[in-house]
């Protein structure tokens, strides 16, 4: 494990605050989590927001003022797009930034990933201030917009198909359940039982599938428990690819997926790649770390590994 310890060399950190989404007092972890900043004596600046876009506008504005340790309090959607703020910013040498987070979403799957839960706060500051660094892979996919080939970059994973539309739906219902988890497993459930299928055409390595398929998740780290093996450090993407399991499959098949054993049903095949194209995929929602991608395919999916330095747990 590649670690860095020194210090970080900054003044000021750039923190951008998204409020819990569907919580009552939901400044509430807000208020604290300053008092704590303020304890440790942190200089910070910090800008809150709640529109979808403007996490990302407002964290390439602190990578291009010269912000050198940039912290997202917020869930996954947030870190996102905090990530494609970082990515798409005219910062060339993007070496000297560091990336942190401070978990506060109703997903937190990658923050959790690291062992950072919402109750965390103090450890994630902790963290920031140590300085402890790793070099992650940064996935990405690759699409057209007319002519022009744009990118979306994303830590966790892609999701189309099935598994996306459950995070679709998960996050129009979090708001009854105060978490994602419960809400991503019944509503996978619900659609397990319509057992749909898409016609998706891809390649994997050297193998092509065009045939019809519940749902395709390519991970960086954790997808939504589709990959559990993927870890955002050593270079691949893992792949999962699943197909219409009977009934009782499928219920052995969340219960598989809850206890982190999705790879051993005989209904998904497991791969893992560098790169992952998706010629076509008929009618199917495209997830990118549970953003819905609002381009269709062709989709080229790829990782740049090492390529971001992130802030690790103590």
């Amino acid at each position: 494990m590649d670690i860095h310890t020194e210090p970080l060399n900054t003044n000021r950190w750039g923190i951008v605050y998204v409020p819990m989404a569907g919580v009552r007092k939901k400044h509430r972890r807000w208020h604290q989590i300053k008092e704590y900043l303020e304890l440790k004596k942190v200089p910070y600046d910090y800008i809150q927001s709640e529109d979808y876009g403007a996490v990302e506008r407002l964290t390439r504005m602190y990578v291009e003022n010269g912000y050198k340790t940039i912290v997202i309090v917020g869930g996954d959607m947030a870190v996102n797009d905090a990530l494609n703020g970082i990515m798409t910013s005219s910062v060339e040498n993007l070496d000297e930034i560091s990336f942190g987070i401070i978990a506060n979403g109703i997903g937190n799957d990658f923050a959790d990933f690291w062992g950072l839960g919402v109750e965390d706060y103090k450890k994630a500051v902790d963290s920031i201030i140590k300085g402890a660094r790793r070099k992650i892979d940064i996935g990405y996919c690759a699409y057209k917009d007319g002519d022009v080939v744009k990118k979306r970059y994303f830590l966790m994973a892609v999701n189309i198909g099935l598994g996306a539309e459950a995070i679709e739906i998960s996050d129009e219902c979090k708001h009854y359940w105060g978490k994602r988890n419960p809400t991503y497993i019944v509503s996978l459930f619900r659609l397990f039982l319509r057992r749909k299928l898409y016609r998706m055409h891809l390649k994997v390595n050297d193998e092509v599938l065009n045939e019809r398929l519940m749902t395709v998740c390519v991970g960086n780290s954790r997808g939504y428990g589709l990959t559990p093996s993927a870890v955002p450090y050593n270079g691949w993407l893992d792949v999962s690819v699943v197909y219409r399991p009977e009934l009782w499959q499928m219920v052995q098949g969340l219960w598989m997926l809850l206890r982190g054993h999705i790879l051993n049903h005989k209904q998904v095949k497991p791969y893992r790649t560098k790169k992952v194209s998706i010629y076509s995929a008929e009618g199917a929602t495209i997830c990118v770390d549970g953003r819905t991608l609002e381009y269709t395919c062709p989709l080229d999916i790829s990782l740049m590994p090492e390529f971001l330095n992130f802030i690790v747990p103590n």
